[in-house]
């Protein structure tokens, strides 16, 4: 089996209360599945900047990076490999509001109850749950790891 390519993504887990926000996609790679805020980095886009636009499109929300919980590297349901760099973030503007083309609903989970998802309902399970280890064992990086104007 051959690779159709490499995508890179930025990812956000937004946290809020010792909740984070998890979206359904209602894209037809991932009909239903819940996920975090995240999208394909563009051409000549920072990496920081892409994880903020991502969470701002999908969210409504805009977020200051805090934290990074690292680079995740997976074949994704379309035979891509992904590589994801993965930040967390808090909510410094904006409002809930749906991107309705590709997110089809979200909701506040509290980090204890994110293990209540079935492996089938997230878009990706080892990834999101290796994500939600780091966030709950407060094992991240500094943003500084990804040096200024890291662009793609």
């Amino acid at each position: 089996m051959t690779q159709n390519g490499i995508v890179l993504v930025a990812s956000v887990t937004i946290l809020r209360d010792r909740k984070v926000l998890m979206i359904k996609e209602n894209k037809p790679t991932a009909l239903n599945k819940w996920n975090f805020p995240s999208g394909r980095i563009e051409r000549g886009e920072d990496i920081l900047t892409a994880a903020c636009r991502e969470a701002k499109e999908e969210t409504g929300f805009e977020v200051k990076l805090t934290q990074s919980t690292g680079l995740y590297r997976f074949i994704s349901s379309t035979n891509h490999q992904v590589i994801l760099f993965h930040f967390t973030g808090e909510i410094i503007g904006g409002s809930l509001k749906l991107e309705e083309e590709e997110i089809a609903d979200s909701k506040w989970v509290p980090l204890c109850e994110v293990w209540s998802f079935e492996d089938k309902e997230l878009r990706n399970p080892e990834v999101i749950k290796q994500i939600m280890n780091a966030v709950i064992d407060d094992k991240y990086y500094p943003l500084e790891i990804y040096k200024e104007k890291l662009i793609y």
